[in-house]
């Protein structure tokens, strides 16, 4: 192809080129920037350059690496094991159960994924707190009552982070049963293959793309999960639910370090792109 017509041919994406380059490679570009200086919100007239100071702050920061630790923590369990494992159960539950159950089953699960963050938040704060719907439950039963959001934050913010996500990964996986072929299950439960057999031995393998881009999608969403959070907890009591959103908005907007606030949010960036490239690969192993 001549040159003249390839560029003919490449100019109705000229447009989307220079939006992307203004409103999305820029703004990186100067985040990136902003992460080598000592940049604040108040209190300084001009920022300066200082290299690796912001990073080798963070690395040394002992809440740093709580809020990386805490991070792992929610993300592993509210993403890798509560909405995958959960999401792929709905689904093949509800391939089994009959319309009505269907219907309601998925309208319920669905209605907590479409709710807006914040007010996910304050229903799953009403459900922990002390006063809370949990503790009244646990009152009828003639069990003892705790302080979740305080005991327990980690892991109350885990179960609302599943409790509002699990819809996706129920749809993802629904969507891939589906393009099962029935012989293939139908013969393997003629020759006395168990439903857990089936699923370890034929299900799984055949949906294994679907399992590695719904988990690499959750992850990616779970890392930058923080207005739940921040509507539950905070990040407290202390720092024991402090994620590194939660710390990088501490650090950039309450303590006015900008510079040292990018540099976490670059960080986070780089752990969201290693779970990426992880996917990448099991997804092109062949099983």
């Amino acid at each position: 192809m001549k040159p003249q017509r390839r560029l003919v041919r490449s100019l109705p994406l000229a447009p989307t080129v220079v939006l992307l380059l203004l409103f999305l490679a820029g703004p990186i570009a100067y985040c990136v920037y902003i992460a080598f200086t000592d940049l604040q919100l108040t209190g300084q007239a001009h920022s300066s350059f200082t290299g690796f100071a912001n990073f080798r702050h963070a690395f040394g920061d002992p809440e740093f690496r709580n809020a990386v630790w805490l991070t792992l923590v929610f993300t592993v369990l509210s993403s890798l094991v509560g909405q995958n494992t959960l999401g792929l159960a709905l689904a093949a539950l509800m391939k089994r159960a009959s319309k009505p159950v269907r219907t309601l089953t998925g309208g319920v699960v669905i209605t907590a994924w479409v709710l807006p963050e914040v007010v996910a938040g304050f229903l799953l704060y009403a459900f922990f707190r002390r006063e809370g719907t949990l503790n009244a439950i646990l009152d009828g039963l003639h069990l003892p009552r705790q302080n979740w959001l305080f005991t327990l934050p980690i892991l109350a913010v885990s179960f609302a982070n599943v409790w509002r996500g699990t819809a996706f990964s129920m749809l993802v996986y629904s969507a891939a049963l589906d393009e099962i072929p029935s012989e293939i299950t139908e013969a393997a439960e003629v020759d006395g293959a168990g439903g857990w057999r089936r699923m370890w031995h034929i299900t799984l393998p055949m949906i294994r793309r679907s399992i590695g881009t719904n988990l690499m999608l959750n992850t990616l969403q779970t890392l930058s999960v923080f207005g739940l959070i921040w509507v539950m907890t905070r990040g407290g009591p202390g720092n024991k639910s402090q994620t590194l959103p939660l710390f990088m908005y501490e650090q950039a907007f309450q303590n006015s370090m900008i510079g040292y606030g990018t540099a976490v949010a670059l960080l986070l960036l780089l752990v969201g792109s290693l779970f990426s490239v992880v996917y990448l690969r099991l997804l092109r192993t062949e099983v």
